[in-house]
């Protein structure tokens, strides 16, 4: 039997620990579904943001888009660096900057992550019904779009 208190019907705090506790539990199915490549999260985030930039981007702007420190993305840059999926270059228009592009497998690797990520959404969305799922999707829509 649950042992937490039931909150009151409509209650805005329960919806929000709800929908907290609705994203924890699909970043951890992400986490867990990413480990066969040995890869955090955020490593995996960086991976998008550099496929969305083919020319590539130097580190500073890996870090704004990530929106973390550039000594972080340094990190992260490097830890994909070791495993073959980044490569660092010159900057064509400033010799003193470097800019990082994914190598092929670093591309492949994007593809395979997107899937794994649709699948673990799916796995932790597999309990309501067709219908559920739109009018959930329909709602997050609308919340999220205030925010952006």
């Amino acid at each position: 039997m649950d042992a937490r208190p039931s909150p009151r019907p409509g209650s805005q705090e329960h919806t929000g620990d709800l929908v907290m506790a609705l994203a924890r539990r699909v970043r951890r199915a992400y986490a867990d579904a990413l480990a066969e490549w040995h890869i955090t999260p955020a490593q995996s985030r960086a991976l998008r943001v550099l496929a969305s930039r083919p020319g590539g981007m130097r580190p500073s702007v890996l870090a704004e888009e990530l929106g973390i420190a550039p000594r972080s993305a340094t990190e992260v840059a490097d830890a994909l660096e070791e495993h073959g999926w980044l490569r660092r270059a010159g900057d064509p228009s400033d010799r003193r900057a470097t800019t990082l592009t994914l190598t092929d497998a670093g591309l492949d690797l994007v593809g395979r992550i997107e899937q794994v990520r649709l699948e673990a959404s799916e796995r932790v969305l597999d309990v309501l019904t067709p219908a559920q799922r739109r009018t959930l999707h329909e709602m997050l829509t609308v919340v999220v779009g205030e925010d952006q």
